[in-house]
């Protein structure tokens, strides 16, 4: 098994399925997640070639973007991994992480098992926080005909897996249903010490934003 064959053909894979995606979660934010995952798993003593495989597949089919269908992902990356001769042990383990990947509005269990599947959910929660995941939060947001901000709407708290796929909530909620709890969430301590930046850079932003949203609210009494 020719694992950095493997890899490259991977990446040319994930490429040709996600390139100029719109929403935050394009090939892009893989290479990022990637990247990330590799340095973690190298201060952490990670099996590198399954956080590779993990990292680069896990977001080949997002449940949001397939009707809500948290299966479709680890099948497809099963498939994928068995064409190229990948043991099972590995796709296993590399089907496993994708499977309890995502937050899904902490409604879910999203624990990881291995220090790999740890690696990479701290990577993708990284590039969900901070300046690029304000970024992409943004975009997502757009791509669901949100609001961005709008005071008569206030944050949930989800009960359920169901009640988050159809939640019509602002961006600007999103913030606090989700990317501000990610730093408390952070399973290696490498991911610990990343978070911390991008979490008070995310807090800065949110203390400038309402600033301005009450400026424009004061302004618009005599309106």
């Amino acid at each position: 098994m020719d694992k950095k064959l493997i890899i490259n053909k991977t990446k040319e894979y994930v490429k040709s399925k996600l390139e100029g995606e719109g929403t935050g979660h394009d090939f892009w934010h893989i290479l990022r997640v990637y990247k990330t995952s590799v340095y973690i798993a190298e201060k952490e003593n990670a099996d590198l070639f399954v956080v590779e495989l993990a990292a680069l597949l896990h977001d080949i089919a997002d449940w949001k973007f397939n009707e809500g269908n948290s299966d479709i992902g680890p099948e497809i990356s099963r498939q994928w991994l068995e064409s190229l001769g990948v043991c099972d042990d590995i796709i296993d383990k590399v089907t496993r992480i994708i499977g309890t990947m995502s937050f899904k509005g902490g409604t879910t269990n999203a624990n990881q098992e291995s220090i790999e599947g740890k690696v990479v959910q701290d990577a993708d929660r990284l590039d969900a926080i901070g300046a690029i995941g304000i970024a992409r939060t943004f975009a997502y947001g757009g791509y669901k005909e949100r609001e961005i901000h709008n005071p008569n709407i206030t944050p949930q708290k989800y009960i359920n897996f169901e009640q988050y796929k159809k939640s019509t909530g602002t961006t600007t909620n999103h913030f606090y249903e989700k990317l501000l709890l990610l730093k408390d969430l952070m399973n290696t301590e490498t991911g610990k010490s990343m978070a911390k930046e991008r979490h008070k850079f995310m807090e800065d932003y949110l203390d400038q934003f309402f600033r301005e949203w009450d400026c424009i609210e004061t302004d618009s009494t005599s309106i």
